[in-house]
């Protein structure tokens, strides 16, 4: 069934980007000579150069001033930490972007704790998830706080809420479940020993799903009138599908978000309103006038 694009049960994240961007602006226009976000990619990666374009674009729109490093794929793990010590002692950066994958030799989550969560915009650092715990969500990863903004968008009162995610990651499935529950929603966390994902997706008020498994949601795990947020991204010969069938979940569902078109466009400015809430806590700190 083609979808249309009119179709009031497709939750898209055009809207709420939009929103968040103009509000982005206006921070920005009243902030003269705030710092610049750095976006780090080391090694020639070609899917990460689709990422940097994206951000670049949008922190242009808003009028943030973006500068793009990359570092060769042969630097060291130590050299890489003292370049991240210069940008985090250097009141000219702003934030700080490290962009995945990186090279095998190179240990992501060190180089993400040698962010400093004061400068972490993309929310990866662990104190940054740790803060969630204690409900400061303000500087959480993008991708989770782009889906807990998408169910806020449905209008719903998320306290007393239903939900199920449907996956366990570290930088998104358990912080957004985290958040759920910070906006007093009732989750349940589902995951590859889950014995039956089917059994609570069922009953749930907003099942957010994200796996990396192509249509691992179908219409008889949804409750009817549910909201399905749908993190997931998958390659295929029919082209780019979520975790979701949404052509057969939206015949069930009061509203669920497209792939493409759904948690990604929301999921950048959020990066965006990072860097806003980074400014904010750092001129908190001292560190700027």
């Amino acid at each position: 069934m083609t979808q249309s694009v009119e179709d009031p049960r497709l939750l898209k994240g055009i809207g709420v980007r939009k929103r968040i961007l103009r509000d982005v602006e206006r921070y920005i226009e009243a902030q003269p000579g705030i710092g610049k976000l750095v976006s780090i990619a080391i090694g020639d990666i070609p899917e990460v150069a689709v990422y940097v374009r994206n951000q670049a674009k949008v922190a242009a729109s808003v009028n943030l001033p973006f500068e793009q490093v990359f570092w060769d794929g042969d630097i060291t793990q130590e050299e890489c930490k003292t370049r991240l010590q210069q940008m985090n002692d250097d009141p000219h950066v702003l934030g700080v972007i490290l962009q995945r994958p990186v090279p095998d030799h190179i240990n992501v989550r060190s180089l993400q704790s040698a962010i400093h969560p004061l400068k972490d915009v993309e929310g990866m650092n662990p104190a940054s998830i740790g803060n969630i715990i204690y409900n400061d969500v303000a500087l959480a990863p993008c991708t989770a706080a782009a889906a807990v903004e998408l169910v806020r968008e449905t209008g719903l009162n998320m306290e007393g809420l239903e939900v199920v995610m449907v996956g366990h990651s570290e930088i998104v499935g358990k912080p957004a479940a985290m958040m759920l529950m910070a906006e007093g929603a009732t989750v349940t966390v589902c995951h590859h020993m889950t014995r039956s994902v089917a059994m609570h997706s069922r009953r749930a008020d907003v099942v957010v799903v994200a796996v990396g498994k192509a249509h691992l949601i179908g219409a008889d795990m949804i409750k009817p009138g549910a909201v399905v947020i749908d993190i997931g991204i998958n390659q295929t010969d029919q082209g780019l599908v979520g975790d979701v069938d949404t052509d057969a979940v939206k015949e069930i569902a009061g509203w669920v978000t497209p792939v493409p078109g759904g948690v990604g466009p929301v999921t950048v400015a959020i990066l965006m309103r990072n860097a806003t809430v980074a400014h904010q806590r750092q001129i908190a700190a001292g560190w700027l006038d």
